[in-house]
């Protein structure tokens, strides 16, 4: 058993680490957890980071909707200068979404809240790509899910066959 004087000491030593050079601190506790060093290990700014790897998760999930939902609606709303660039980044997005659902399949619990949040910020990219007034998008997505993350589903009038070749 560590004397009180050493766990101070450890813990000091993993908190400037922590603070100073935040690699070599993963590497450490990696290292410690490894060797089972349980007692040197710093496990505040352990579960700290643990819990911030799910939130990350999570943000992934709503900038990828984000950028998918705004994609959508410049696709519905200014037809005229849809390109292969917008449809790569619908493409994309689509297989991303759900790549990581199927890797994190606990966040479909949060695809609803995730929904909302991405399309305010869809809203604002799509007003601001296409100089289009924010109000001439709906104030609710009208998409639903599996629309949303659907290969195939596109929202107004088809794409022409030259662009979705």
């Amino acid at each position: 058993m560590q004397s009180p004087q050493v766990k101070e000491s450890t813990v000091n030593l993993n908190n400037h680490l922590y603070e100073t050079d935040f690699y070599a601190w993963t590497q450490q506790q990696a290292n410690l957890l490894r060797y089972q060093q349980w007692n040197q290990v710093d496990l505040a700014n352990l579960i700290e980071e643990v819990e911030s790897l799910g939130r990350k998760e999570r943000q992934e999930l709503r900038n990828r909707l984000s950028i998918l939902i705004g994609h959508l609606l410049k696709w519905e709303y200014q037809s005229s200068k849809r390109s292969r660039s917008w449809l790569a980044t619908i493409r994309i997005q689509r297989r991303d979404i759900i790549k990581l659902l199927s890797e994190n399949p606990s966040l479909q619990s949060s695809l609803e809240v995730a929904l909302q949040e991405a399309y305010e910020n869809a809203r604002d990219l799509a007003s601001a790509e296409t100089n289009l007034p924010l109000s001439t998008f709906p104030p609710q997505c009208l998409y639903l899910w599996e629309d949303i993350i659907n290969l195939n589903f596109y929202p107004g009038e088809s794409a022409n066959d030259d662009l979705m070749q």
